[in-house]
């Protein structure tokens, strides 16, 4: 049973991404050498502070959780991330109290690492937002625990894990996701992403990502990971001015530039991370060709053209789409990575378009001829360099 929380970026966490720490603080955005550029304002009500009053949520007692894990046995835990492990435990579906294993709720405990990289900020944030924002696409916080020292989150387990695992990492565990999924998935991340632009106050994500798309057993998407998401502007205000946070390769050039974060911020990591699933290739990969390593740049070029198309669709999808249906999602994809952020398209566009996508009948055999003209040039081209790297079962 697989469960993935994201880092946050100051630096890539080893959980999340399967390298070494050293290699993932060279792969993070740092606050300390970015943020130079953008006008910091004060934290909104729900990333700073205290628990609102008005979070739907439980206060689990610490000695409740210890039982509920069987101590954070070792053997419980589900990974490692930035804010500190998670581990795998029961309790019942009624009063919320300890289980035995394998009887009532599964839960994921997050458990606040004090050495970590994401400190109170972080943990308040992810309870006052998704404490008070309720949708099918959004994971679900069941409660938290703040007793002395101890920082827990309790969480809703996710049978399939993240989105990231099932795209990069190889392994009889993880097959090959297939296009309809791939498209559901993408579906369902970009109401998430809708909803939480269209909430009475917006929120913006910040840091939308494929090892923060977690999936259920049915292969859902839920948006996890609300440490970084800050309320949009209000009022006649086009922007928000903060700290430049996020992740290396996902983050919007001009949020990068000036620090200003605005809903279209989101819809460029969309974009990235539908480019990532049409290719089955990583945003950043310094292992692939030169030329090749920013897979965004790269693919750009290729994404309206029928002709040139399925040299980056990823190989394992052969013969499940049309031609018709490729040219679509690329097109897509390449709106959102739009280097002007006014005329990227909103997240209800992009749930409208990729739900006519899914709409659409063209033979997907009409296309075998095209994809098999290009079947050896995408083998050789893998043969050329390793397969992305693995991460971690449980991320």
């Amino acid at each position: 049973m697989g469960v993935c929380w994201s880092n946050r970026i100051k630096a890539e966490s080893p959980y999340h991404t399967g390298s070494n720490s050293k290699n993932a603080m060279s792969d993070g955005i740092s606050p300390s050498n970015l943020s130079s550029k953008s006008a910091t304002v004060p934290p909104t009500p729900r990333s700073e502070g205290e628990i609102l009053e008005s979070s739907n949520l439980h206060n689990f007692p610490f000695n409740e959780l210890k039982v509920a894990t069987r101590n954070f046995r070792p053997d419980s835990v589900l990974g490692e991330g930035g804010f500190g492990s998670v581990f795998k435990g029961w309790i019942d579906e009624n009063s919320l109290t300890a289980a035995k294993p394998g009887i009532g709720l599964v839960i994921a405990v997050k458990k606040h690492n004090q050495e970590g990289f994401q400190g109170h900020r972080e943990w308040l944030a992810e309870i006052n937002y998704l404490g008070q924002l309720q949708h099918p696409n959004l994971v679900k916080l069941i409660g938290y625990c703040l007793e002395d020292d101890h920082r827990l989150l309790v969480y809703e387990c996710m049978p399939k894990g993240s989105m990231e695992n099932h795209l990069f990492r190889r392994g009889s565990y993880f097959q090959p996701l297939s296009w309809s999924i791939r498209m559901k998935v993408a579906l369902g991340a970009a109401k998430g992403l809708a909803f939480l632009h269209n909430a009475e106050t917006k929120v913006i994500y910040r840091d939308f990502k494929t090892s923060n798309i977690l999936l259920d057993s049915e292969f859902n998407a839920k948006l996890s990971d609300f440490g970084l998401a800050r309320d949009g502007p209000t009022g006649d205000k086009s922007h928000v001015s903060t700290r430049v946070m996020g992740t290396f390769g996902y983050a919007a050039p001009e949020y990068l530039s000036t620090g200003h974060l605005t809903t279209k911020s989101d819809v460029f990591s969309f974009g990235v991370v539908l480019l990532e699933m049409l290719t089955g290739k990583r945003a950043i990969d310094k292992n692939r060709p030169s030329g090749e390593h920013n897979l965004v740049e790269w693919a750009k070029p290729y994404l309206t053209n029928k002709r040139r198309i399925l040299r980056v669709m990823d190989i394992r999808l052969e013969g499940q789409y049309s031609l018709s249906q490729a040219l679509g999602a690329g097109n897509l994809a390449l709106q959102c990575l739009c280097m002007e952020p006014k005329i990227r398209p909103t997240m209800d566009d992009v749930v409208k378009a990729l739900e006519q996508l899914q709409g659409l009948k063209d033979s997907v055999k009409g296309s075998q001829k095209d994809r098999h003209s290009n079947r050896h040039a995408k083998a050789t081209e893998w043969a050329g360099y390793p397969r992305p790297s693995a991460s971690p079962l449980y991320t």
